[in-house]
């Protein structure tokens, strides 16, 4: 089969986005992808780079709700299953980084929910972001079985093994990855190391542009079930990327093979606790 990544930017014009973004699926699948998925926030400005940005409560939405309703009817239209990103609002008022996942007829299968939630230079999550209440769920697709992984969840081992507990053959990651922002090599390490211990391909779409405060890198990547980068997009431009993929590669694979055979998760949940003293960090 075949995965698209959308890797473009996102300008002031909400609506030029959303317009770029369905030419882009159009695209992806001219290009024989069943498959897509979006960077992180996809059709704003990266509203986080700012503490206290009142506009961005404008751009909320529910799921369904006006944008999420013209991804699935274009997912339909061009019968693409969608993993997209964008900024929920559900009917209590709270706001979330999510991931509405559409089948190729148009069905939206669930919305995953950025569970780790971060505050620091230029990404100020906690201001507009509750923390993920749905877990890590994995959507039986037409695509194979897909999990989500929002930016900072992928930093966490134990949410990049619950998706490979629950059976992914393919994570998607929508990403907003700034240049520099981590140590030479670590922006695809980690990724490829997830892949590599849980047997499942990795799929990770970032944004790209130089926006307030931060420059997004791009350079979207996709890792095969042995932490190998079978496909790599452009650094710091728009891009679509399309990568080739077998699924039956996550059966062979050395995780699924010899990791997954040989866990011992009845001696993990011990070990996780925190035992860490509050008061000292010690």
């Amino acid at each position: 089969m075949r995965i698209a990544l959308i890797q473009q930017h996102a300008g002031d014009s909400r609506a030029d986005n959303l317009d770029s973004a369905l030419r882009n699926m159009g695209l992806a699948a001219e290009r024989g992808a069943q498959l897509v998925v979006f960077p992180e926030v996809a059709l704003t400005r990266f509203f986080p780079q700012r503490r206290a940005f009142a506009e961005a409560a404008e751009w909320a939405e529910t799921i369904p709700g006006p944008t999420a309703d013209r991804i699935a009817a274009r997912a339909r239209e061009l019968s693409l299953v969608t993993v997209f990103n964008m900024y929920e609002r559900d009917e209590a008022g709270r706001t979330f980084d999510a991931s509405p996942v559409f089948e190729a007829d148009g069905s939206l299968l669930g919305v995953t929910r950025m569970v780790h939630i971060t505050d620091y230079d230029w990404f100020h999550e906690r201001e507009y972001y509750e923390p993920g209440d749905r877990g890590a769920p994995v959507y039986a697709t037409s695509a194979g079985r897909i999990g989500v992984a929002i930016c900072y969840d992928r930093h966490y081992p134990e949410y990049m093994r619950a998706l490979g507990v629950a059976g992914a053959e393919i994570v998607c990651i929508p990403q907003a990855g700034g240049v520099g922002e981590w140590p030479e090599g670590m922006y695809e390490a980690e990724v490829r190391t997830a892949a590599f211990q849980n047997g499942y391909f990795a799929a990770l779409c970032n944004r790209v542009g130089a926006e307030e405060q931060v420059t997004f890198a791009g350079e979207s990547f996709v890792s095969d079930p042995e932490g190998v980068v079978v496909a790599r997009a452009a650094s710091l431009e728009d891009d679509l990327l399309i990568a080739s993929i077998d699924l039956s590669a996550c059966a062979r694979s050395t995780a699924r093979r010899l990791f997954w055979r040989d866990r011992r998760p009845e001696l993990y949940a011990d070990w996780l606790v925190d035992k860490l003293r509050p008061e000292t960090g010690m």
